[in-house]
């Protein structure tokens, strides 16, 4: 698909604004931009598709708590605006402040799902891991 150049940069002015990446414009390269920016990125350039369905593996890995909240709220969003989200996460923290439904996987197979009263005693026993007292 081709597209004039004046619509690309008005698209990539509106992903750094929607996704709120902080750089000084949109010609700095990627790879200048902290952990959290480059996966804010990532996650702009896929909404620019206006996916009905969002799927990410772990989109807060190795990034601040700052830029893990700004990710979360992001989704939240468009969660809230009828898009699917699917994520895994492998923080049982992050599951349980933002998660509608929750599924637990055990060696390849479905093992729990809560929706409700969720707790993290539950999802640790439903993987298969000792909660540590």
């Amino acid at each position: 698909v081709f597209t004039s150049i004046k619509l690309e940069r008005a698209l990539i002015q509106k992903s750094i604004r929607d996704v709120t990446v902080k750089t000084d414009g949109p010609d700095v390269p990627i790879g200048s931009l902290s952990g959290g920016n480059q996966q804010k990125v990532v996650i702009g350039k896929m909404l620019a598709t206006d996916p009905k369905v969002i799927l990410l593996d772990e989109p807060s890995r190795g990034i601040d708590i700052g830029a893990k909240a700004e990710v979360f709220r992001i989704l939240a969003h468009h969660a809230a605006a009828g898009q699917a989200v699917v994520f895994t996460t492998s923080e049982v923290n992050e599951c349980l402040s933002i998660a509608h439904r929750i599924i637990i996987m055990r060696r390849g197979r479905i093992s729990a799902e809560f929706t409700s009263d969720i707790t993290k005693e539950k999802i640790m026993a439903a993987s298969g891991e000792a909660v540590a007292a």
